[in-house]
């Protein structure tokens, strides 16, 4: 699996990733390490360019959700 791929299905599963990619995507995404063209195709929301590099079809992929997690 692409980093950049795992670093998707993180952040729609991970609240506060997902929370910190919304203040510094740039910091997510170098600790993440993808790869220069991967971090340019997300923070210029390329989606054709995602979709290249994560071997997704359109539709298979969102990155623009919100998660939250709410305690009882």
């Amino acid at each position: 699996m692409s980093k950049l791929l795992d670093l998707m299905r993180k952040l729609g599963s991970d609240a506060a990733l997902a929370a910190e990619y919304g203040e510094d995507p740039e910091a997510v995404l170098r600790r993440a390490g993808v790869s220069d063209e991967e971090r340019r195709a997300m923070l210029e929301s390329d989606y054709a360019a995602v979709g290249k590099l994560t071997g997704l079809a359109e539709g298979q992929y969102a990155t623009n959700h919100t998660i939250k997690a709410y305690d009882k």
